[in-house]
């Protein structure tokens, strides 16, 4: 198996935009997941670094730049701190929140009281205004009982912080995701608990299921703090909205954009609601998978892929509508079915270019090589 150095050795030469393909050490994971960006892991996910690029190459401060499938945000924050305005939808409400917990103007200050006020009586054993309704059966199967406990005695505690409400659930979805009876190196998608000892992956030893949830509620309200504070520093006034819709058929008001920087979702790839089920379960939260693009679930036949070229085709074209002549579409995707000059078309746009980017990977060693797509186009 090739290392990653020696993969980008024979690639040199090959037909790929440098500025947007970077090795290992060139872009290490702490850089790709600065501040706010890692508020709470997101699986396929913008590299923000691509962001930036797309953002100086085709926009100006004050510009309004959209993104219809906003998933983690990453286009808004990093708007938001290049002094362009911008608009998110996300059709997963759990989408919604991340992106509007991430992009809020917060005083960091407030943030810090808050997050440790609620970690102090939590760990005082204050216990707050309990909900009445029995955990779900979801939550019953994938936590023991004292991590259980520790997330909803934590969640009883978000009414009380009315200004930090939002920051504090994500900080209590964290904890859930990690405090999960799974295995260390099987967090994002698992199959069933894991109950006992297990060998682990990650570790390289012997790993025991997750008993208590408290541990990560106070590493992730500390890490939320420093990444608060830090994302503060660069924030401009830009405003940054988010709309929890369905991108085929949102009303977009008197909005006109300058342009769209998106990363698609990719059919049959991933399922954006089931990712973060311990979300939904725990916050209640609005679940319209039935509505989801492209879900892993729903596979790969023919008429499923004719039906993700529809559902892409409306996205753009109703974006198309509300943006200003000329203004570029910067799509990446992975295009390896050849859908997307099919989908630009269709939706009246003017296709301009297609770049490749090499994808790489923290771990440094893969089994093959992935590229993306870098399709611009222009309404």
């Amino acid at each position: 198996m090739a290392t990653q150095a020696q993969l980008y050795d024979r690639l040199a030469g090959a037909d790929l935009d440098p500025e947007l393909s970077w090795a290992e050490h060139e872009l290490p994971e702490r850089e790709r997941t600065k501040h706010v960006h890692r508020l709470h892991p997101y699986l396929g996910k913008f590299v923000p670094q691509l962001v930036e690029i797309f953002l100086r190459r085709h926009f100006r401060p004050g510009d309004l730049v959209l993104d219809p499938f906003a998933g983690s945000g990453t286009t808004l924050v990093e708007a938001s701190v290049q002094g362009v305005h911008s608009v998110g939808v996300d059709i997963s409400a759990f989408n919604a929140l991340l992106s509007r917990v991430k992009t809020a103007p917060r005083d960091p200050a407030v943030a810090e009281r808050d997050l440790r006020a609620a970690l102090a009586r939590l760990e005082a054993g204050e216990r707050g205004q309990r909900a009445p309704r029995e955990p779900s059966p979801y939550l019953a199967t994938w936590y023991h009982p004292q991590a259980l406990d520790d997330l909803l005695a934590y969640r009883a505690l978000l009414a009380g912080y009315p200004e930090s409400h939002e920051l504090l659930s994500v900080v209590l979805c964290r904890a859930a995701r990690s405090a999960r009876m799974t295995a260390h190196h099987d967090l994002e998608f698992p199959k069933a608990p894991v109950t006992v000892p297990y060998r682990c992956h990650k570790h390289a030893r012997t790993c025991f299921p997750t008993q208590d949830a408290r541990k990560f509620l106070r590493r992730y309200s500390l890490d939320t703090i420093r990444r608060i504070a830090a994302y503060a520093a660069l924030r401009t006034a830009a405003r940054a909205a988010v709309l929890h819709a369905d991108a085929r058929v949102v009303d977009y008001g008197d909005r006109r954009f300058d342009g769209v920087i998106t990363s698609p979702p990719y059919p049959g790839r991933i399922d954006y609601h089931e990712q973060h089920r311990y979300a939904f379960e725990l916050l209640g939260l609005d679940d319209r998978r039935t509505a989801e693009i492209g879900a892993a679930e729903k596979g790969l036949r023919r008429d499923v892929i004719e039906d993700y070229v529809a559902d892409m085709t409306a996205v753009l074209a109703r974006a198309r509508e509300r943006t200003r002549p000329g203004g570029v579409f910067v799509i990446v995707v992975d295009d390896s079915r050849a859908l997307y000059e099919r989908i630009v078309e269709a939706a009246g746009l003017t296709p301009l270019e297609r770049r490749r980017r090499h994808v790489n990977r923290r771990t440094g060693r893969r089994q093959g090589e992935f590229f993306e797509d870098v399709i611009l186009a222009a309404a």
